[in-house]
């Protein structure tokens, strides 16, 4: 099934109000990091569940 346009717009106004983007930026010296964030299938719930257990581990 086709999104409509206005399905589209309301889709971006939401995200655009409603959610908050971080972006991380790996150097040539990083070059390990990068590799093992790009061998998880689910890169944003790897960083989720690491934030998460930090979080746990400080309180």
């Amino acid at each position: 099934m086709a999104v409509s346009d206005a399905q589209k717009r309301a889709d971006a106004k939401y995200k655009r109000e409603r959610t908050k983007t971080a972006v991380v930026r790996f150097y040539p010296a990083e070059e390990e990091l990068w590799g093992w964030l790009s061998a998880q299938p689910n890169k944003q719930g790897y960083v989720k569940r690491l934030i998460r257990e930090d979080m746990e581990r400080h309180r």
